[in-house]
């Protein structure tokens, strides 16, 4: 054999790169059937006659039971296999999207919505515990912001076909075909994912590569039947008493908090207090998700940049977190015109700030206990999605029939809360003792 084709033999092979795949078309149906109940909201709430109160109660109807699984999700994540859990959630929370559609009243859509919220609560921990198993350091950053950039192009590229299916057929449809799409896919993850040792293509010159980068392919070692964790108060009392992961729990509130109004309110704010058409609205909610999609992508590739020039770690990782989260104070713009193109302006470079600071699951990996990055990663999402619970019900609490200006108010000092929280709590970036 040639030192040609001993080299050749030994190049690391790239499944990885189909993992990330696999994680970023997940992460778009995923969002998809949390922002689907938006669009259908405005012909949903005049056809049932809601009440802007109880709108923001059936928006926030996902973030009940989505906030209050993390922990058990978090737990779970740490028990069972990303390919089998993954697979059932799929599943659980499509049957219950589809059954929205099929919906006859207020109380159903909230039972069923709140199903959705807890069966989707497990889905960012197992994609952090995936790209911490399969990716080496210094190409986790540009992994997690591809996989969530899956957020923002899903809701780019359907909201104006789903809103267009809304027009042409009725909401119910938006519920079926998304919750249709999930159960397909849910089969596909289980025949096409594995873990890194187990997947076949995988080189050990691949496995050596992630190993030696802090990738913790052997993640899943613990989850026999002999030795699989116990959730302790302990470990509760670590992720709970940690200065640091308390700074990204609340940033990642004040981060969420802008997601959140996007995903509930933003559609029903260009309807009925911009006066656009369902199409219309469809096609300019979709600018400021382009414009956070570009941020996602961009703070990715700006962060392991920075990790390759010789910044240490925090800079790399908290830098685009924190500007992103200054930019997002540009949606109070929106007040001051009455110009619906410069609303779709300021709502754009908010949205793009909010895409630029998304990488905070990169902290996650970096500072989490190694054995307990399931529930860290569930603490973190639980906290940080209290928001959905919150953003809906205050807003829709806060506006009238005709003044939408103190929920831009309110977003802009979330905003600034997690800022001070970036720069004061977390400090040194580096793993957490357990």
């Amino acid at each position: 054999m040639t030192k040609l084709d001993t080299a050749v033999t030994t190049r690391p092979t790239r499944i990885r790169y189909i993992i990330a795949i696999l994680l970023f078309i997940t992460v778009v149906i995923n969002y998809m059937d949390r922002a689907n109940l938006s669009i259908a909201m405005p012909a949903l709430s005049q056809e049932f006659d809601l009440t802007t109160g109880q709108q923001g109660l059936l928006l926030s109807a996902f973030g009940w039971t989505y906030a209050a699984m993390q922990l058990p999700g978090g737990w779970l994540v740490d028990r069972v296999r990303p390919r089998v859990l993954y697979a059932a959630c799929l599943v659980l929370w499509s049957l219950a999207t589809l059954f929205m559609g099929m919906s006859g009243g207020f109380v159903a859509l909230i039972i069923l919505r709140l199903m959705v919220g807890g069966f989707e609560a497990p889905a960012y921990p197992i994609n952090n515990k995936v790209a911490t198993a399969w990716f080496p350091e210094r190409e986790r950053g540009r992994v997690i912001a591809f996989y969530t950039s899956g957020q923002f192009i899903g809701l780019a590229l359907l909201t104006p076909v789903l809103s267009w299916l809304q027009t042409v057929l009725t909401w119910h449809w938006v519920f079926i075909l998304t919750g249709v799409v999930g159960i397909i896919w849910a089969a596909i993850w289980w025949f096409v994912y594995r873990e890194p040792r187990d997947k076949s293509g995988v080189n050990q010159a691949e496995i050596d590569l992630i190993a030696s980068g802090g990738g913790l392919v052997d993640v899943e070692s613990g989850t026999s039947k002999e030795s699989k964790p116990k959730l302790k108060w302990s470990d509760v009392k670590v992720v709970l008493t940690r200065r640091k992961l308390w700074g990204i729990y609340l940033g990642q509130f004040c981060l969420t908090s802008t997601l959140w109004f996007f995903l509930t309110w933003f559609p029903t704010y260009l309807v009925d207090y911009r006066g656009m058409d369902y199409i219309e609205s469809g096609f300019m909610a979709s600018l400021p998700f382009i414009a956070a999609l570009v941020g996602v992508l961009l703070s990715g590739w700006v962060s392991d940049l920075m990790v390759k020039k010789g910044l240490s770690l925090g800079t790399a990782r908290k830098l685009p977190i924190i500007i992103g989260l200054a930019m997002t104070v540009f949606m109070l713009g929106a007040n001051y015109t009455d110009s619906s193109a410069l609303v779709i302006v300021f709502m754009s470079i908010a949205f793009f700030g909010n895409g630029f600071a998304s990488i905070t699951w990169s902290l996650v990996s970096a500072l989490a206990p190694e054995r307990l990055l399931g529930l860290t990663g569930g603490m973190f999402n639980f906290i940080g999605n209290l928001s959905s619970i919150a953003t809906p019900i205050v807003i829709g609490f806060l506006v009238t029939d005709v003044d939408f200006a103190p929920a831009f108010v309110y977003m802009a000092a979330i905003t600034i809360v997690g800022v001070l929280s970036y720069v004061f709590l977390v400090g040194k970036v580096e793993r957490v003792e357990d």
